[in-house]
């Protein structure tokens, strides 16, 4: 069993904040994390996903963004702030 870790994913599926403008290699940013997590995160492992998952500023914005998440593989796990 492995345990992962990505953060700072910054989805923009319904807003325009496009992450390629901080250079090419961030082009097609949302497949290349797709892509990876497919080929890396195995049946027993889980995912950790500090934060930072999307640029929208409103619950509207954020659904296909949360989406995206819910249907890669395996389980994930939100770090979540105790007070």
């Amino acid at each position: 069993m492995s345990i992962y870790a990505i953060a700072d994913l910054h989805l923009s599926f319904e807003t325009e904040k496009p992450m390629d403008i901080f250079g090419t290699n961030w082009t097609n940013h949302e497949e290349k994390i797709k892509q990876n997590w497919q080929e890396k995160v195995k049946e027993q492992d889980t995912v950790l996903l500090p934060g930072d998952f999307s640029w929208a500023m409103d619950l509207k914005e954020i659904k296909k963004d949360f989406e995206y998440l819910n249907n890669l593989p395996r389980k994930k796990n939100n770090a979540k702030r105790k007070s």
